[in-house]
């Protein structure tokens, strides 16, 4: 048998562009003998389609994009994520075969923790089916149902699958496609059967699907892997009824058998037979290598934004830098996931600005080969100070005027945002995030937060790793080794308001990702100031966080759909 997955973008709901990508990789497996075409979890929607699927007009379209996909599939058996409505909701994997849906697998399994809300959406399916292609059984399942250590897995094995295809949407952080492999090495052992495993690949406003979709034997071991954070087709050739001489010789079956008692039904359907190769050879299948965890955090954070800018219809991007290294960074990614061409910067010439910052800002755009507005913000802040001074008068300058000169600086990258049509991108990181280091209405002003879900830490780890990987200063070494600064105040460092980056950035770690508390961090050798300057912080700026642009999500708990803290709140554990 010549599986094929596809492993697509989808944009959720365009669903005439889904169709056309399905439809377009569909003939494209054709064409390379595959009989059988797996596709992501509601590929037809996009993944998560969230409140559309509360519109009966959405899911009556939905229904007819499908029925559109399944008149393509002649000679090839297509299983395709969609939305399925009978009497309720499901999400569902649809059989697509000889030009028609033939049979419906709804998933079982509905995720409602971290990112996942499927429980408002769906019901749970209850049926399983087999599909019959040529003398080996197939088993649809989707997402959620292959992370589950028994049924449905199990059940369809004990009733004769030799594959289980799982088609999936499983968001990404740094680590999850090993941790997802694993896992899936252990069901296919397990099962003793082959598995194929289809993710969706793209960025989704916050989330990424990373893709790194997999075959596996029964032994788990890998036959095909597809690269990660981009589109692929993954064509491998496989013989699933070898998993029979495994299983007549492993007894625990039989006991497993019996100890569940009577069979659950399932339904089988003859969905085809395999076809002779177009060159009656082997399939070369790929198997692509993993990525280190920088690698995997650049990757994500381009194709995060490219997509963000893609699908939203933007020309192009604005990064205000200022000679920091947040800037910097921020500026290297975006010129690589847009193209220089299209991204911007705009650098800020202001009093508190210091020589050595003004120096590395100049060559920002020039290293990155991005078009450089240089915005002069004195005389603009001065028209501020000139007309607030009466009202301030003999009142010492404080935080306030820090503030309003980072203000001034998103007026005017709102203001190029507008006139060009350019999307801005804030260049603030997790770390000053958490402790509400930010300005509301200045640095958090624009319509993407690309370093949100980065410490402070992996920015500087980041910036040396894009360098590395250039094979040049793209990042001058200068503004990495320059202590950190907002720049809104003579000689200020971050340090003169914060704890030290790496102390703060592991208790920051510990609380936000980890929930733990503040007696459990300073009862295992937390430094406890640290840790108290932190928690108060930390839970002073939830008012913040929740007006901060959408941003990559790279860690498995992150701000907005992973953490949700309500801003009125006197709890302080």
């Amino acid at each position: 048998m010549r599986l094929a997955l596809a492993q697509l973008n989808s944009v959720v709901g365009d669903l005439d562009g889904n169709r056309d990508r399905i439809v377009s990789r569909l003939e494209e497996a054709r064409a390379q003998g595959a009989d059988v075409v797996l596709f992501p979890e509601l590929a037809v929607t996009g993944y998560p389609p969230e409140d559309l699927l509360l519109r009966p007009g959405f899911i009556r379209a939905a229904e007819r994009t499908l029925q559109e996909v399944a008149r393509a599939t002649r000679d090839v058996v297509a299983l395709v994520g969609a939305p399925h409505f009978n009497r309720d909701l499901f999400n569902a994997c649809a059989v697509c075969a000889d030009g028609e849906v033939r049979a419906v697998y709804r998933k079982r399994f509905l995720p409602n923790y971290g990112v996942f809300d499927e429980d408002r959406y769906f019901a749970p399916g209850t049926d399983l089916i087999l599909l019959e292609h040529g003398k080996s059984l197939i088993a649809p399942t989707v997402c959620e149902d292959i992370w589950q250590p028994g049924p449905p897995a199990t059940d369809l094995a004990l009733a004769g699958a030799e594959l289980i295809a799982n088609i999936s949407a499983s968001p990404f952080h740094v680590g999850k496609d090993r941790e997802r492999e694993e896992m899936l090495v252990t069901r296919a052992r397990d099962n003793a059967a082959y598995l194929a495993f289809c993710n969706a690949v793209g960025g989704q406003d916050e989330l990424i699907f990373d893709g790194h979709s997999v075959v596996l034997d029964d032994e788990g071991r890998v036959l095909a892997r597809a690269p990660g954070f981009e589109e692929a087709l993954l064509v491998v050739d496989v013989d699933p009824r070898e998993v029979i001489g495994r299983r007549l010789s492993d007894v625990r079956r039989r006991a497993l058998a019996r100890e569940r008692g009577a069979p659950p039904q399932v339904t089988t359907v003859h969905v085809g037979s395999p076809r002779r190769p177009p060159n009656g050879r082997r399939a070369a299948a790929a198997i692509a290598e993993p990525l280190g965890a920088l690698e995997q955090m650049r990757r994500a954070l381009e194709l995060g934004l490219r997509d963000y800018v893609e699908k939203n219809g933007f020309r192009d991007v604005v990064v205000g830098v200022s000679g920091g290294i947040d800037s910097a960074l921020t500026a290297a990614i975006a010129a690589g996931a847009v193209g220089a061409g299209r991204g911007h910067c705009g650098e800020f010439a202001s009093r508190p600005t210091c020589a050595g910052a003004r120096g590395d800002g100049g060559p920002r755009g020039a290293r990155l080969g991005a078009p450089v507005q240089e915005l002069a913000l004195v005389t603009r802040r001065e028209s501020f100070d000139a007309t607030l001074g009466e009202v301030f008068a003999g009142l010492a300058p404080d935080l306030t005027e820090e503030n309003l000169q980072a203000r001034v600086r998103g007026v005017l990258l709102m203001a190029l945002s507008n006139k060009f049509g350019w999307l801005v991108v804030t260049t603030g990181n997790k770390s000053e995030l958490s402790v509400g280091y930010a300005t509301l209405y200045g640095d958090m002003a624009g319509g993407f937060a690309l370093l949100k879900d980065v410490y402070k830490s992996d920015v500087f780890r980041l910036a040396k790793h894009v360098n590395e990987r250039a094979g040049r200063e793209l990042i001058p070494q200068s503004i990495i080794e320059r202590a950190p600064s907002a720049e809104l105040r003579d000689e200020q460092l971050d340090e003169d308001s914060l704890p030290p980056y790496p102390a703060l950035d592991r208790v920051l770690k510990a609380y936000v990702e980890e929930d733990r508390s503040r007696d459990e961090l300073t009862g295992d050798g937390f430094d406890r100031d640290v840790v108290e300057r932190a928690l108060a912080l930390i839970d002073r700026a939830e008012y913040k966080r929740r007006q901060a642009p959408p941003g990559v999500k790279l860690h498995p708990k992150a701000f907005g759909r992973d953490r949700r803290t309500p801003i009125t709140n006197r709890w302080r554990g």
